[in-house]
C-alpha cells in the first residue's frame, strides 16, 4: 500500500487540550502537503483555520468531546456553532449513561437531530468501544445506522483503549450499508494503518501518520 492511499484515509488529528495555534498551523500545512482526508481540530480553532485556509483544507471537529455526556441541546448548539465557523465534518461522542440505561432510542434520536443540523455534511459517531460489551456495540451499530449518520468510529483516543480489529470486524457485521468505519486511537505504525484500511476502514483518526510515514517517529493519538 502506498503512502498516498494511507494519507487519503487519514483525519490528521490534534485534539490536545494544550494545542497551540502554531501546532494547529503545522498540521494544516502537513494535511495540505500530504493530501490527508481532513484535519480534526478543537472547535476553538475552527474560525481561524477557516479564515486562513478556507476551501484548501477539509476541516473536521469534535462535538461533546471527549466524554459525551453533554445534553442533546448543548451538542446541537455546539454543532451549529462549529458549522458556522467552517467545519465540514463532525465527530460526536455518544452518551455512555444512555448506554448503561439501555436507552438506545435516545441515542438514535440525538444522533438524528445532529445529522439534521448538518444536512449533507459528514457525521461520525464515536461510541468509545473500550467502555462497551459486545451487545452494547451491536446495539450502537443499529443506532448509528438508524440515525442516518455517515460513520461509526471506535474511540476518542482519550479513553482506556483505542481501535481494535475485533471491533472493526464486529461493526462490519452489524452496520448498515450507508455507514462507513473510522478507526481511531493507538495506531502507531504503517502496519497498523494498512491493517485497518484493509479491514474496511475508510478513515483513520491519528496524529501519527505523517511522522510515521516520513520516518519521524510516532504521534500521540
Amino acid at each position: 500500500m502506498d503512502d498516498s492511499t494511507i494519507y487519503s484515509a487519514v483525519d490528521h488529528t490534534l485534539l490536545s487540550p494544550v494545542a497551540t495555534w502554531e501546532e494547529i498551523i503545522a498540521i494544516c500545512e502537513e494535511a495540505i502537503k500530504y493530501k490527508t482526508a481532513s484535519i480534526c481540530i478543537p472547535p476553538s480553532y475552527l474560525r481561524r483555520v477557516n479564515e486562513k485556509y478556507g476551501s484548501s483544507i477539509n476541516i473536521c471537529t469534535v462535538i461533546g468531546f471527549p466524554l459525551g455526556y453533554n445534553t442533546t441541546v448543548a451538542k446541537i448548539a455546539e454543532t451549529k456553532d462549529a458549522l458556522a465557523n467552517g467545519a465540514k465534518e463532525f465527530d460526536v461522542v455518544i452518551n455512555q449513561g444512555d448506554v448503561r440505561a439501555k436507552n438506545f432510542d435516545a441515542i438514535t434520536q440525538e444522533l438524528a437531530a445532529i445529522k439534521a443540523a448538518i444536512g449533507h455534511l459528514t457525521l461520525k459517531v464515536i461510541i468509545e468501544c473500550c467502555y462497551l460489551n459486545e451487545a452494547e456495540k451491536i446495539a450502537l451499530c443499529k443506532c448509528v445506522t438508524a440515525s442516518g449518520a455517515d460513520f461509526i468510529k471506535t474511540s476518542t483516543g482519550f479513553g482506556t483503549g483505542g481501535a481494535t480489529i475485533d471491533d472493526i470486524n464486529l461493526f462490519k457485521q452489524h452496520i448498515g450499508s450507508n455507514v462507513q468505519m473510522k478507526a481511531a486511537g493507538g495506531m502507531k505504525t504503517r502496519q497498523d494503518f494498512e491493517m485497518f484500511i484493509n479491514a474496511g476502514c475508510t478513515r483513520l483518526g491519528t496524529s501519527s501518520a505523517v511522522k510515521v510515514l516520513t520516518g519521524g517517529g510516532a504521534g500521540a493519538y
